[in-house]
This record gives structure tokens, sequence and C-alpha cells, in this order.
């Protein structure tokens, strides 16, 4: 597993969860582009992202498309987008929509977790169960 952050000082945190850090700005798209690398799945984790409303509803506008098609190239084989948090909920659902399409268009599965961030225990079991169904969709009925 592979956790991105922007500040190089979350390194040892992320580190201490067993996760590979990659240093990345979700606002800067070629910097994650690399930590794409090997990667069978993708989680937009930005439900609960902060900073001016603009550059937020870009997150998950502008540049989760972008990601989105840069990701054709890659060995991803399945999204997750987290469809829930403090982020404006008409942005949150336009972001799905567009992650729905996307992945439409380049024939790749996905899964929109609308489940509380704030409730972290079933924020978890949600993000486990969409991972697993992306990892195993041939398996789980």
């Amino acid at each position: 597993m592979r956790g991105t952050t922007r500040d190089a000082t979350r390194r040892p945190a992320i580190e201490a969860t067993g996760a590979e850090c990659y240093v990345g700005d979700p606002d800067r798209i070629g910097t994650l582009t690399y930590a794409l690398d090997n990667a069978t799945i993708l989680c937009w984790l930005l439900g609960s992202a902060t900073g001016e409303a603009e550059h937020v509803a870009a997150l998950h506008g502008t540049r989760l498309e972008m990601l989105l098609e840069r990701t054709i190239d890659t060995t991803v084989r399945g999204v997750i987008y987290e469809a829930a948090g403090s982020v404006d909920a008409d942005v949150l659902a336009a972001g799905g929509a567009r992650v729905a399409r996307a992945c439409a268009y380049s024939e790749i599965p996905f899964r929109l977790v609308d489940a509380d961030p704030s409730r972290r225990d079933g924020w978890l079991a949600a993000m486990l169960e969409a991972v697993q169904g992306l990892l195993y969709r041939d398996e789980i009925p």
C-alpha cells in the first residue's frame, strides 16, 4: 500500500502504518504520476479536504479528471472515490459523476464510498469492503 502526502514531515506517520510514503500534491497531478506505478487500486480520499472552496472544488473536478485520464495508461484497475465528508455535497456528487464517466469510458471498475469519515470504524469498514470488492470482483457475488 502506498500513501501520499504533500508534507514530507508526515512521512514517518504514514510509514508507521506499514504503507510506502510518496510525497506529491493532488493540486499538481504530475507529482502523483509515479505514485501510481505498480498500483492496482487508486483511492481518491479527499472528501474532507480543506481550503478555499474553489481550490477544493478543483480537487474534485479538473484535478480529479486529469488524474483519471492518466490512469488509463497505468496498472490501476480499480478506483475508489470518497463521496462523503466535509466538502460540499454538490462538489462530491459531481466528483462521483466524473469518476463514473471516466471509469465507464476506460472500462475500469470503481466504487463510490459514501460512509461518513467522522465515524472512523464505519468508514474503514466501507473502504475495506470497496477495496475487496474491486480486488475480488469476479469471486464475490
